[in-house]
């Protein structure tokens, strides 16, 4: 057993195989410090509070920890039909030197248990107990997979969640459905639990088909407003905040859903954390309020009067009363509106997301424990649109704080503090030097997801071998067989398949979320 240095907040440990990584998540629960488990192919990532252990304390801990065979406790018996009518089901049968029958017969014979969740909420990686089951991924992943898609790749079956892109092999289709926020537990399939697949037509099973509802898309449960200034249907709440211009994009966040990521559930949260505790602390409201995040320029309109401010990137600010007439607010310090006041915020001189904070926070429904806005996995209110009303609370714990507090944000070259890890040894001396040595640039496809890099020169692996998937954290600089690494953001893929360099420091992140195209980075190596 290896323990590995995953960030300054987690490390990885390698296990023996499935079975024991298996085990040993069940019996590193409880571990004092312990934050988060996830579960991987032949790892744990183990996610750990630093004002509570060290990893080095953890590390000792968790490799003197037993596991016996016992300490494996079966979950529940979950069955699901499946129609076998999957576009790769001949192929597979001609890669297994079967027939296309015992396929679909040796498939809901076998015993199935749920190892580890990822890639995507509800995503569950089934191991079996028949060998013949071991099946190469695509050449070339496919574009888009259907929800409910039956699939198999390596020793693992899966069923996709939702429609996304994907390599593995299909075999079939089912109408169960793996993720729903509105159940409990969300995941049909949870580690550990037992999967027997049926065929559909021969045995269906209502508990496993009906009564839930389809996860693809987030739910807006927000007002829209008609030509007429009346709103859809609803009544205009008050106090509220109108999407006048929403910008690039205009999210809904608080600081995220963490202990799900074993679900396949990134925490998500504020790109900016520092940007939405300094507008909560501004307009006296918790520290993890829920905010408006976006890029600009942007426009709101209030409804009703109340304490607003703008943090995170540095922007031209005014508000425009409903007697037109236009007055400069400060950036970082409260300002008072009044109802039919309109917030405009100009497009970011410095840095890249602001934040909006309104007294009594944005109270849109919780999924999860959250009201935050993950782009990869569509949970939590949809990205905003001109005319969304949002409902806005009517008191805050705390007195509102007059004086902008001060802040250095990323310029043109920004230098990042990283640890290294879990995967550097994946690479050869020279890529890990180069990783720190040189500029890296922000390309414009970054996104929430990740912000991918370019440099002069790519980082060589040293290691060539497919990496059985392994959990990542928020942070996680991954390397794609390009060798341009990919910046992990809050909503990442819990696990991933590609080896990670590096990992940037949690007091790193926040300066991460206000990185724009075109900036230059440097990473610093620290213990």
């Amino acid at each position: 057993m290896r323990v590995l240095t995953a960030s300054d907040r987690a490390v990885l440990v390698e296990c023996a195989d499935l079975d024991e990584a298996m085990r040993m998540h069940g019996a590193w629960a409880h571990v004092p410090g312990v934050m988060e488990l996830v579960p991987g192919a032949r790892t744990v990532l183990v996610r750990f509070d630093p004002l509570v252990t060290s990893a080095a304390e953890l590390a000792e801990v968790l490799v003197a920890t037993s596991a016996d065979e016992g300490a494996l406790e079966s979950g529940p018996e979950v069955i699901v039909p499946v129609r076998y009518d999957g576009e790769d089901l001949a192929e597979v049968a001609d890669l297994l030197d079967v027939s296309v029958d015992e396929v679909v017969r040796r498939h809901g014979a076998a015993r199935w248990t749920v190892a580890f969740s990822g890639f995507a909420p509800g995503f569950g990686y089934l191991i079996g107990d028949d060998p013949l089951f071991d099946v190469p991924r695509r050449g070339s992943p496919r574009t888009r997979v259907p929800a409910g898609a039956v699939a198999l790749a390596g020793q693992f079956s899966g069923v996709y969640p939702r429609a996304s892109p994907g390599g593995w092999q299909l075999i079939g289709t089912t109408d169960a459905v793996m993720w729903d926020v509105h159940r409990d537990p969300p995941a049909l399939l949870k580690p550990g639990a037992r999967v027997r697949f049926v065929v559909a037509e021969q045995s269906l099973v209502p508990s496993a088909v009906s009564g839930f509802s389809d996860a693809s898309a987030a739910h807006r449960h927000v007002g829209r407003r008609r030509a007429d200034g009346g709103a859809d249907g609803l009544q205009v709440p008050t106090p509220a905040l109108e999407v006048v211009n929403p910008g690039l994009q205009l999210l809904v966040q608080d600081l995220g859903r963490s202990g799900l990521a074993e679900l396949g559930v990134p925490a998500s949260g504020a790109a900016d954390r520092i940007a939405l505790r300094d507008a909560n602390r501004a307009v006296g409201n918790a520290l993890e309020a829920a905010v408006l995040e976006g890029v600009g320029p942007a426009a709101v309109r209030f409804h009703g009067s109340t304490v607003a401010v703008a943090t995170g990137a540095e922007c031209e600010l005014g508000v425009i009363g409903v007697d037109g007439r236009m007055r400069c607010v400060p950036h970082s310090a409260p300002f008072a509106v009044a109802d039919g006041d309109e917030l405009e915020i100009g497009p970011p001189t410095r840095g890249l997301r602001f934040t909006i904070g309104v007294r009594g926070g944005i109270r849109m429904p919780e999924q999860l424990g959250s009201r935050s806005t993950d782009t990869l996995s569509g949970i939590g209110p949809a990205a905003l649109r001109a005319g969304d009303v949002l409902p806005v609370g009517t008191h805050a714990p705390r007195a509102v704080e007059p004086d902008a507090l001060p802040r250095d944000l990323p310029g043109d070259v920004v230098e990042l503090d990283i640890t290294l890890g879990p995967r550097d040894d994946w690479f050869t001396p020279a890529a890990v030097r180069l990783l720190s040595e040189q500029e890296w640039t922000v390309t414009p496809r970054s996104d929430r997801v990740g912000i991918r890099l370019h440099g002069e020169r790519s980082l060589e692996r040293a290691i060539r071998d497919e990496l059985p998937s392994e959990g990542a954290v928020d942070g996680a600089i991954q390397v794609p067989a390009d060798g341009q690494p990919v910046l992990f953001g809050p909503d990442h893929p819990t696990t991933g398949g590609y080896p990670i360099i590096g990992s940037l420091t949690d007091a790193a992140r926040d300066a991460a979320g206000q990185l724009r195209p075109g900036a230059r980075i440097l990473f610093r190596v620290v213990s």
